[in-house]
């Protein structure tokens, strides 16, 4: 018998009558056929296939197809299931030997086909089952956005937020059941979206336009420092950019905060695309970290609240990269940090004392590393004239735990 005991049949709103062969076959051979009502009551009753139904949580449903391995199992899903659907959720779960994926056109592909729009120039993102706040990191001028919708009200939250955010400009058009013969679209602008609640199966197209005196927050290191709420822990815009030169984000990857104070370079490496845990021993800080990252569109950021580095043993798994911004004097936190992180990772700490450049002096002695020291002067009005104010100078420790 084939490993692939899995298979996963995408179906559009045509129906059966767009699943290919192939797929009709991985349904009439099925011994288990798993899917929502609408997919299940497609199949004749003739079928002798046992019928399972998605249960809450997922995981639940997860454990029912464990407990079938090794029968020809076939999941219904809608559209691609690779994307943003169950086929990677099922694939994380069983590995890939285990599937086969017949994806049906998705709404993404359809919804590129009838606004004439190249997928490789759109964002692409779901809202179902998602907090709206997700989007706030999107947002962007020119940026183009798919949305897959939680339901019929997520158009008009959606051209709410843009419209705070400054973008009430925006253009957005709605796409109902694409592919089928209740296929719509409306279109309309951000500001002033009128437009009444349609189908819950819908996708939004947004085209983001800023309007006039907007500040525009972009996805690369250093946003402005105000765009943080802070009690003064932050780490500035010009050496926090430099911090994350040395930490190197990535899509994927995982950071670690340690005394992460407003939140702002966990913030900022989950909106180059990475995960991130933030460590806090003050709950006024929490708050803001949590205000923060909700703010700026990654509301996921992972906080621990507690002194560090005993915090760190609340946490799992090994990071690809730590940053120290507080706490570095305190026994042990340097090692402990460094046994956590993973090989090849790399480890950034900040101070500002002569109490922590020395112990950043004698880690470089032991570790190898770099030592650099960040120097930023700010002008400032100073009476009718203009001068020079320097910041704190940062002495700055990087190294990569070898492999």
């Amino acid at each position: 018998m084939s490993d692939a005991w899995l298979s996963i049949v995408g179906i559009g709103e045509d129906g059966l009558d767009g699943v290919p062969p192939a797929g009709r076959a991985l349904i009439d051979g099925a011994e288990v056929l798993l899917g929502g009502k609408r997919h299940l009551a497609m199949i004749p009753e003739t079928h002798p296939a046992e019928r399972l139904t998605w249960r809450v949580p997922l995981t639940d449903t997860v454990g029912d197809i464990a407990a079938r391995k090794g029968k020809a199992v076939c999941v219904l899903a809608t559209g691609d299931p690779m994307s943003y659907g169950i086929g990677v959720t099922l694939g994380r779960e069983f590995g890939r030997d285990a599937l086969t994926v017949l994806p049906a056109p998705g709404a993404f592909s359809l919804a590129a086909a009838r606004l004439g729009w190249p997928l490789e120039d759109v964002t692409r993102m779901t809202l179902h089952g998602r907090p709206l706040s997700l989007l706030a990191a999107q947002i962007e001028p020119g940026a183009k956005l798919f949305i897959l919708s939680e339901n019929a009200r997520t158009p008009a939250e959606v051209a709410g937020m843009l419209t705070a955010e400054g973008y009430g400009a925006s253009r957005i058009w709605v796409l109902e059941h694409l592919g089928g013969a209740k296929e719509r679209i409306f279109d309309g602008t951000a500001r002033g979206w009128d437009a009444a609640p349609g189908a819950d199966l819908n996708t939004i197209a947004v085209e983001c336009r800023a309007e006039t005196g907007t500040r525009i927050l972009y996805r690369g290191p250093g946003l402005p420092d105000d765009a943080f709420h802070h009690d003064g822990q932050l780490t500035k815009r010009e050496v926090r950019a430099a911090t994350l030169a040395k930490l190197m984000p990535r899509r994927g990857a995982t950071l670690w905060d340690v005394g992460a104070g407003c939140g702002s370079i966990a913030i900022e490496w989950m909106r180059a695309g990475g995960h991130a845990v933030a460590f806090e021993r003050d709950k006024t800080r929490c708050r803001l970290i949590a205000r923060n990252a909700a703010t700026l569109g990654v509301p996921h950021l992972d906080l621990i609240e507690g002194p560090a580095p005993d915090a760190l043993d609340k946490a799992e798994g090994a990071p690809d990269a730590i940053f120290i911004g507080g706490g570095l004097t305190g026994p042990d936190m340097a090692a402990r940090c460094w046994d956590r992180l993973a090989p090849g990772g790399v480890l950034v700490a900040n101070v500002v004392t002569l109490e922590g450049e020395a112990i950043l002096t004698r880690l470089q002695s032991d570790w190898g590393g770099e030592l650099a020291r960040i120097a930023v002067s700010r002008m400032e009005p100073v009476g009718p004239y203009r001068g020079w104010k320097p910041l704190m100078t940062v002495t700055q420790f990087s190294v990569r735990k070898p492999v």
